[in-house]
């Protein structure tokens, strides 16, 4: 190496310490118990509590919290097939492995002809897109899940009359969420209310339009499910369709709800064209409606929509608040199900 290089290198040592020294200033601090429940810190003797702290990222901090339960709940169901079918295994003079083919998961697994349409079906996959190495791995990953389907059948056998005890518990979070004048389906009164904050152009958001549908089916008036507008900066189409669903919802909500379905539908066609089509397949009278998207009659609601979303912690779609506990993507019924179900046992 050159000293001309030497020299070089050096300098950048020396200014790499030299900064290295700067950024390790930091304030001094000094861990201690804390003096009382839900005091976190104390900043000039003020006390600073973790409402404090969280502040308005507190959706932040309650999915990291959601995420440690869901790796921690992981973690033990894995314990389970170990211990517990282990213990099986053993009683059977078997190591696991074969314990769990030949007892538990019965040998060679088959997906039917009628499952996997099925599954085609469900998931929206075109026939066009289908080739034999992906109609190989759909049916290797069904495979898989009704592998864990059954294994988990068998540890809720073994564990009916001998449960196991948790000393953990699921993190919860409680939103007070306003309906205000929001279109809903469901009475007023129903024991479970459902905000949704969506965009019609994501497509996330319509799957999770499925999955509403499917909790109207299921529980009626059971529940009351409340719309909330939110469309993101990167779609540009996704206002203009939420102020024409305020105007086709200004002329009934059963319209509100039909010309919903179909923008979710066609997210591909949310021009004025089209949604002017949709709000006349819905029941809605055309003229009221163009002089109602003429005007930009409810973009301020939109706005509001909003607004009021970011305030309370909303950051993507689509967000749904089931009595105030949060559930964030497009997830399948049965995790809308779990919390519904807990809230209708509570309240009788």
């Amino acid at each position: 190496m050159s000293i001309k290089r030497l020299t070089a290198l050096s300098l950048v040592l020396v200014i790499v310490a030299c900064s290295d020294q700067q950024a390790k200033a930091k304030p001094h601090f000094v861990y201690k118990d804390s003096p009382k429940p839900g005091v976190l810190a104390k900043i000039g003797g003020e006390e600073i509590t973790e409402e404090t702290l969280v502040g308005d990222d507190k959706l932040d901090f309650f999915e990291l919290k959601k995420k440690e339960y869901e790796l921690k709940m992981e973690r033990l169901n894995k314990l389970l097939v170990d211990k517990l079918i282990g213990a099986e295994a053993k009683k059977a003079g078997m190591p696991l492995e074969e314990y769990m083919d030949k007892k538990v998961t019965q040998g060679e697994m088959k997906i039917s002809d009628k499952d996997y349409n099925k599954f085609v079906k469900d998931k929206h996959i075109p026939d066009a897109q289908i080739t034999p190495q992906i109609k190989e791995r759909i049916q290797a990953y069904m495979k898989t899940q009704k592998k864990q389907e059954m294994v988990e059948a068998y540890v809720a056998k073994l564990t009916k009359n001998s449960p196991i005890e948790v000393y953990f518990a699921k993190p919860r979070m409680q939103v007070n969420v306003e309906v205000g004048n929001s279109p809903f389906f469901g009475k007023s009164n129903a024991p479970v209310t459902i905000v949704e904050f969506s965009d019609f152009q994501c497509p996330y958001c319509g799957k999770a339009a499925e999955t509403v549908t499917e909790i109207k089916k299921k529980y009626g008036n059971k529940v009351k499910i409340a719309f909330k507008h939110f469309p993101l900066p990167m779609h540009k189409d996704a206002k203009p369709a939420s102020e024409a669903a305020m105007c086709v919802n200004e002329q009934g909500t059963e319209k509100f709800w039909k010309f919903h379905d179909k923008l979710f539908k066609n997210q591909d066609k949310l021009d004025t064209a089209s949604l002017e089509k949709f709000a006349k397949e819905s029941g809605a009278d055309t003229k009221k409606f163009d002089d109602c998207v003429g005007t930009k009659k409810f973009k301020m609601q939109v706005e509001k929509d909003l607004e009021y979303g970011e305030k309370i912690g909303v950051k993507s779609t689509p967000t749904f608040f089931v009595n105030g506990q949060l559930i964030s993507g497009a997830l399948p019924i049965d995790s809308f199900s779990e919390i519904i179900d807990e809230e209708l046992t509570s309240k009788n």
